[in-house]
């Protein structure tokens, strides 16, 4: 072996050792920057974008930019807020330290966790990675140990009270669907009468007619609903094989969702309102969750993600990504779901057109594993320049009948 193959040898080896998979001569020849030149932090930009998100920018020195969506949403402000007091301790240091970046921002914060602060990290986190990634010159999930499969799977978010739509996204290539369970009620009452247990199943099994048995179809019950009422829900609707049922009623007392996991055959999913690993060891210890859907900006970004999904495959759980967000968010989820194998499907409402320079496109029911290094996106500055600036908050809402607050 020449001295000049050694060299090369021994780098790939200590970068291996340091991110976890062995990298190609070839990756390390094309990366813009070494492991030991140096890179700082120089800046953190965030801006709101239409409809309801918050993007990040991270500049570096080195005239890398990592991207991020550190957003909560209804609290864009604060998330924002939230960035900027994080700031300071980022400023002036190296980017790839991407682990050491997240423990330092969660464990020195006195109160630990919560939607805003692990939301606001998420973001960082996915912009660190960004940057990671386009510095060595490949995807985020060579980093995470390579891919584990060549496409992932997206679902589309449609109702049966818009049978277009449902016919649009067939025609676009998607396979699965996630909508609602229906009602004639804006909200339910605490317990329906039978005749809203039977409309909504009556309906449902219209949606199952139009799409076929070859397309999955997952029920969100958003939270919105009574264990009581989610039980007869559920029961009525198991005929017709939903995929999963999501958060059937709030996540906040997992003892609840496990009952109800027990109760029914249906795969029972949670997630979006659940953050970073500790929140996650109850779910599955208490076996309220079998499909368990980490939102990427909310759980703790990717390096939390990644751990998540660890703890879930030792409980045979599969992940879903949670995103009703956009498509940086998208971006991250990708990348979870070619590293990881217990990956199920990836929620999507955006393929990033008008915002990214290069959308995502569904092929029969998948996207095709990103190559471009990082996170695969890039801005397209020229068509967000309409869509910066937004005032979105949660939806008030109060029951028709009493005038009482109700879950949205």
């Amino acid at each position: 072996m020449s001295s000049e193959q050694n060299t090369a040898f021994s780098r790939r080896g200590a970068l291996g050792a340091i991110f976890g998979t062995a990298l190609s001569a070839e990756v390390l020849k094309a990366a813009p920057i070494q492991a030991k030149d140096p890179i700082k932090i120089t800046k953190l930009e965030t801006f709101l974008v239409k409809p309801r998100w918050l993007f990040l920018k991270i500049h570096t020195n080195a005239g890398i930019t990592g991207l991020g969506e550190p957003i909560t949403e209804g609290r864009a402000l604060t998330c924002q807020e939230a960035v900027k007091e994080i700031e300071p301790y980022l400023i002036g240091k190296d980017p790839r330290a991407v682990v050491q970046h997240w423990q330092a921002i969660y464990r020195h914060a006195f109160y630990r966790g919560g939607p805003i602060l692990t939301s606001a990290l998420s973001g960082i986190d996915q912009a660190l990675w960004d940057i990671k990634g386009k510095a060595l010159g490949v995807p985020v999930y060579e980093l995470l140990g390579g891919p584990t499969r060549n496409r992932v799977r997206v679902y589309a978010h449609a109702s049966i009270a818009n049978p277009a739509r449902v016919k649009e996204a067939l025609a676009q290539g998607f396979t699965a669907f996630k909508t609602g369970p229906p009602r004639r009620r804006n909200f339910p009452r605490y317990i329906e009468t039978p005749s809203e247990v039977h409309y909504a199943a009556e309906r449902f099994a219209e949606f199952r007619k139009l799409v076929g048995e070859d397309v999955d179809i997952g029920v969100d019950f958003h939270g919105a609903v009574s264990p009581a009422h989610a039980k007869m829900l559920i029961k009525a609707l198991e005929p017709y094989n939903p995929m999963f049922i999501e958060e059937p009623c709030q996540a906040q007392n997992h003892d609840v969702m496990a009952e109800i996991a027990r109760s029914t055959h249906l795969p029972i999913a949670t997630g979006e309102r659940v953050f970073t690993k500790w929140g996650f060891r109850e779910v599955l210890e208490k076996k309220a969750a079998t499909v368990l859907q980490p939102d990427l900006c909310h759980a703790g970004g990717i390096t939390e993600v990644r751990l998540i999904a660890g703890m879930a495959e030792a409980y045979y759980a599969s992940i879903a990504p949670h995103n009703p967000l956009g498509p940086i968010s998208l971006a991250a989820g990708v990348q979870i779901a070619a590293s990881i194998p217990n990956f199920l499907i990836q929620e999507q409402v955006s393929l990033g057109e008008g915002y990214i320079k290069t959308p995502f496109k569904v092929r029969a029911g998948y996207l095709d594993l990103p190559t471009a290094p990082g996170l695969g996106v890039e801005l397209d500055e020229n068509a967000l320049a309409d869509k910066l600036g937004h005032d979105w908050k949660n939806q008030e809402a109060y029951d028709a009948d009493d005038g009482s607050v109700v879950d949205w």
